[in-house]
């Protein structure tokens, strides 16, 4: 199953409702993709919190003191956000919060599903009030606008190990997040839906008396 601009929002329904970082994760390493996962900090504000869309790739420099246009390009980024998407930030090294709660107005107006940031968040509160997954290394109040500009957005970027371009899939929940290669996606969600179904066999299986050797050895999911 592959998704397209046409559909994505029916896929991404689906895979929200069906598929989890862990099964995914799990075909992504069979498939030799084995540096999918962002850094394991990167976490949501709750965990309830799930997101599923395709990749705004934004980039994040440092700056000391206040420079040139306060914020850098963040304002074009977030005004052509489109349906579907998730604002995909590499932070910078500067200890600063690079999301509050105009930019998920702004991102939430444009019809965003989400943001993932390789930063901090604040305005905890005012993010919470607004049902938008955020996810974050945690919220430090600290502004950007002396510390850090967006100098850049949808281009290919780095997070942690994972190289990342404009439209990839981003999925991510409480057991973090995870980037699906579009070259790939058709078969990742076709091979994920199947193995997510096995696993709930698995299951059952094993709470009706089966060994966890012999359900493996039955069904190879473990």
């Amino acid at each position: 199953m592959s998704a397209t601009k046409a559909n994505d929002a029916e896929v991404f329904a689906l895979l929200k409702d069906k598929l989890y970082t862990p099964v995914i994760g799990d075909i992504l390493d069979q498939m030799g993709y084995t540096k999918q996962f962002l850094p394991f900090e990167i976490q949501p504000m709750r965990e309830e919190m799930k997101v599923v869309g395709r990749a705004m790739t934004v980039v994040v420099e440092d700056v000391s003191g206040f420079q040139g246009k306060p914020f850098g390009l963040l304002t074009e980024a977030l005004d052509q956000l489109e349906s579907n998407e998730v604002y995909l930030a590499r932070g910078a090294k500067a200890q600063c919060a690079t999301w509050g709660e105009i930019l998920t107005a702004t991102a939430k107006l444009r019809g965003s599903v989400g943001a993932v940031v390789d930063g901090f968040h604040r305005d905890t509160p005012q993010i919470l009030t607004q049902d938008f997954p955020v996810f974050s290394r945690g919220s430090y109040a600290q502004d950007s606008g002396p510390r850090g500009k967006v100098t850049e957005f949808r281009v290919p970027l780095q997070i942690g190990q994972v190289d990342i371009q404009p439209g990839d899939i981003v999925f991510g929940d409480v057991d973090g997040v995870l980037i699906i290669p579009q070259a790939v996606e058709a078969e990742v969600i076709e091979r994920a839906l199947e193995k997510a179904s096995t696993e709930n066999v698995v299951r059952n299986a094993i709470e009706n008396g089966m060994s966890a050797t012999e359900a493996f050895a039955t069904y190879g999911v473990l």
